[in-house]
């Protein structure tokens, strides 16, 4: 398993113009091998490899304009390259969008493998650099100097603070398994409420992007009013990339500290597959759906459970969790979205809406661990659990106490 920690850096001056030299020319590799690849293939209809667009960065270091490309690290440009493959791969598979011209105004990041930086001590000395780069550890349980990292990667973000991910291969004997409680919870996330368990446990939604809209709209308007390329306006923009920041780190702070509880709390946690980017998709919701981080919360429960030595289940997202009375497996012909409480008509049982879900995601969940199904994929796959191939409506949820 694969481990990264990210810290912030501190770089001196002479390190921030060989840093903002190296990514200036990963920028520049970036842009001209994609639009190449991008013109090979609409014109000779011709896929590109790896090591074709290696080459390509051969030839492009030998012509008279690019000298500068000897200044900086090579290893940097290579990761470029890799990085671009994978992109590619991945859109070609479905799972992401196709790649994208990178832009000097976003987050700017250079990554080295173990040929063009020196661990040693704790200590970090980067291709290119006379001295260490200075940073500071955030994990006073761990010592910098016991780990062995495989790659780093040096990040820029738009408001000037400087990180470093330091990215390690841990083994499996290495993690930190949690003693078993004996408990097995559903969550049903959600916009009011971000999370609800089968417990009847409710994680309030903290609403960070909304809280900070005023924020936000205000430095924006003041950015705009500023003349394009005048040093007033990199200062506004500045001040609305550290607001935008703030609201990212007390979001993922929050998401961190959610899927840590759940950890503690359970042995098996079972969750929906939901459709975030197609809900991101309706105007009414997207900015309440993207604000919540349902993406990113799954994903730190996914590393989570493996890491602590508990289990993750992901039911499919079709399971009409909400419509279905977790005590005798009624399922409604419909339930608007407004009707927070609900009666079952056949055993009379008063529902709250979103416990009830949870109760039978965990029920959805047992069921599919039951059966033996892949209830570990990821991303929106296609194939149906084992929920769904029932041809009627979950018959057993939970008991009643």
């Amino acid at each position: 398993m694969r481990t990264t920690y990210k810290v912030r850096a501190y770089p001196t001056p002479e390190q921030s113009a060989v840093l903002n030299r190296t990514f200036g020319c990963v920028r520049l590799v970036w842009n001209k091998v994609l639009a190449w690849r991008h013109a090979r293939y609409h014109t000779e209809e011709l896929k590109t490899s790896y090591a074709q667009t290696d080459r390509y960065l051969t030839e492009l270091k030998r012509e008279g304009g690019h000298d500068f490309l000897y200044e900086v690290s090579s290893v940097p440009l290579q990761q470029a390259l890799r990085h671009q493959y994978t992109a590619f791969v991945n859109f070609f598979a479905g799972r992401t969008k196709y790649p994208r011209y990178k832009s000097r105004r976003g987050k700017q990041a250079a990554t080295y493998t173990r040929s063009a930086f020196r661990w040693k001590g704790g200590r970090l000395v980067l291709g290119k650099m006379d001295g260490p780069l200075e940073f500071v550890w955030s994990w006073p349980n761990l010592d910098p100097a016991s780990i062995d990292p495989t790659t780093v990667t040096v990040s820029r973000d738009p408001d000037g603070r400087w990180y470093i991910s330091l990215a390690i291969d841990s083994n499996d004997n290495d993690s930190e398994q949690l003693p078993p409680v004996g408990h097995a919870v559903g969550v049903d996330l959600g916009v009011k409420d971000f999370a609800v368990t089968s417990d009847g446990e409710r994680i309030a939604n903290p609403r960070h992007l909304e809280r900070k809209a005023k924020n936000l709209a205000r430095y924006q308007r003041r950015m705009a009013r500023k003349q394009r390329g005048s040093s007033n306006r990199v200062k506004a923009k500045a001040k609305v990339a550290r607001a935008h920041r703030k609201v990212r780190d007390a979001r993922a702070d929050f998401l961190h500290r959610a899927s840590t509880r759940l950890i503690r709390q359970a042995d098996t946690i079972v969750i929906e597959d939901l459709n975030v980017s197609g809900m991101v998709k309706n105007r009414s919701l997207a900015r309440a759906v993207s604000d919540c981080g349902w993406g990113e919360f799954r994903r730190q429960l996914e590393y989570k459970t493996a890491k602590y030595g508990r289990r993750l289940i992901v039911i499919d997202r079709w399971y009409p969790s909400s419509k279905t009375c977790s005590a005798c497996g009624h399922l409604l012909a419909a339930l608007s979205l407004s009707t927070r409480h609900w009666t079952c008509p056949d055993c009379g049982t008063r529902h709250d809406r979103d416990i009830n879900a949870a109760k039978n995601i965990l029920a959805a969940g047992r069921a599919v661990s039951a059966c033996g199904a892949d209830v570990r994929h990821s991303g929106s796959s296609p194939v149906r659990s084992a929920v769904k191939q029932e041809p009627q409506p979950l018959k057993a949820g939970i008991p009643r106490p």
